[in-house]
């Protein structure tokens, strides 16, 4: 996995837009996998069924792994190429966008369809509420009963005031209590100096990596 994954989107967007009387209808979607961004294309393909066109590209992986275009019967290279650019260039990734068609009577020409489809896909991603996904690290913190009490106290003030560490609520069985916590890498060194100074008896278990979501700041 990547140490920067990619970006993706919140929620669904809509935009629409006219060049020369033909008119351009943009769905951007956030998906998990190609089969969601299927149902997507075909959703929208109902939505506007008497549209000359449907033309679609998507993004899906953490590393933005698996591409796909399509120009729906539009000139090659005009529609879905210049779509899925817009989308790599946004370093977006889990997403299909799919741009509908109502033909104005006019010819727009290579150039004027791609820069059609391209400016409806960066429409679409300029009003998208874009999610910045980080690494993060996922441990578990043993301690005994009699410390737990304090040691939460303390994880969650530090957690806080950090704003880059997650606590899940406590678990307690008859060995004592597990606090499970998502921290992202550069808040690792803090949270041992943390255990250390705390005094209690305390075991860290390593849980491995996730993914974790935010808005990005200004989206």
């Amino acid at each position: 996995m990547s140490a920067d994954p990619l970006d993706t989107v919140a929620a669904p967007v809509r935009v629409e837009s006219e060049v020369k009387g033909s008119r351009f209808i943009g769905d951007l979607v956030p998906v998990v996998d190609l089969a969601a961004a299927d149902a997507a294309i075909v959703a929208a393909r109902r939505e506007f069924s008497d549209a000359r066109h449907h033309c679609t590209a998507l993004v899906i992986g953490p590393d933005g792994a698996r591409q796909r275009s399509n120009d729906d019967g539009e000139p090659s290279g005009t529609a879905g190429a210049p779509m899925l650019a817009v989308l790599r260039g946004a370093r977006l990734t889990d997403v299909v966008v799919v741009v509908t068609r109502y033909f104005g009577g006019t010819l727009l020409g290579t150039g004027g369809l791609a820069r059609a489809y391209g400016g409806a896909v960066t429409d679409a991603v300029a009003a998208a509420t874009r999610l910045r996904r980080r690494t993060v690290r996922r441990v578990a913190v043993h301690t005994r009963h009699e410390d737990a009490g304090r040691l939460e106290h303390r994880l969650r003030i530090w957690a806080g005031a950090r704003g880059q560490v997650e606590v899940a609520p406590g678990t307690y069985d008859a060995e004592g209590a597990r606090f499970e916590l998502a921290l992202l890498p550069e808040a690792s060194d803090a949270l041992h100096t943390l255990l250390a100074e705390d005094g209690g008896a305390v075991h860290l278990d390593e849980l491995g990596t996730a993914l974790r979501r935010s808005p990005v700041d200004g989206a």
